[in-house]
């Protein structure tokens, strides 16, 4: 049976931001290389990379192993928590669940491709305004999330803000800072997009 790998699950406000994976997905797929190797290419953070992998392994893996692409982080192993989420054509996607084959010929940004030509992204500058963290190992998870959001999204309401995290674990407890950080976010790259249409 071929699994819908892409399947966008819900419709949040009328806004599709959010990518998951499809029910008929089977559950966790091995984090051990085995099988057939094959040659991949992949768009990640703007350039073509080509990767000889079996097309099973996950894509944290691969981000993290062979790309040395760290911003994606190992949490839960169950597309849960949302550590290890990267943006796959603008909507968030949950990397340690995402076989490397189901991201050939979309365009993958992780963490480290936020930023750019030096300047960080709104939504990385707000969670550092906002000081929003403790230990820091669910920020990626939670800075993509708002990234995707915003993509879609420019101003999003405080509850719309919260049903797009809700699916984020933060185990410190730092919530209410980074529901600050949030709507900063919200703020700055909305001052981001006015400034690029006047260039």
């Amino acid at each position: 049976m071929k699994i819908g790998w892409f399947k966008v699950l819900r419709s949040v406000f009328d806004r599709q931001y959010l990518l998951v994976i499809s029910k008929s997905y089977p559950g966790p797929i091995q984090s051990k290389r085995a099988g057939l190797t094959i040659t991949l290419k992949l768009t990640i953070n703007g350039q073509e990379r080509e990767l000889a992998v079996p097309p099973q392994t996950p894509l944290l893996n691969v981000l993290r192993n062979d790309l040395a692409l760290n911003g994606p982080k190992y949490g839960c192993g169950l597309g849960e928590c949302g550590a290890c989420s990267v943006l796959i054509d603008g909507m968030a996607a949950r990397t340690c669940v995402l076989p490397v084959s189901a991201a050939v010929g979309h365009e993958v940004t992780t963490l480290d491709g936020l930023s750019q030509g030096g300047e960080l992204d709104p939504v990385q500058q707000a969670f550092i305004d906002a000081q929003a963290a403790q230990c820091g190992y669910c920020l990626n998870g939670m800075i993509i999330t708002i990234r995707a959001l915003l993509n879609h999204n420019t101003q999003p309401s405080a509850q719309q803000i919260r049903t797009a995290l809700e699916h984020n674990l933060c185990r410190c407890g730092t919530h209410v800072e980074i529901l600050q950080a949030a709507e900063r976010a919200v703020v700055i790259n909305a001052a981001a997009l006015q400034e690029a249409s006047h260039e």
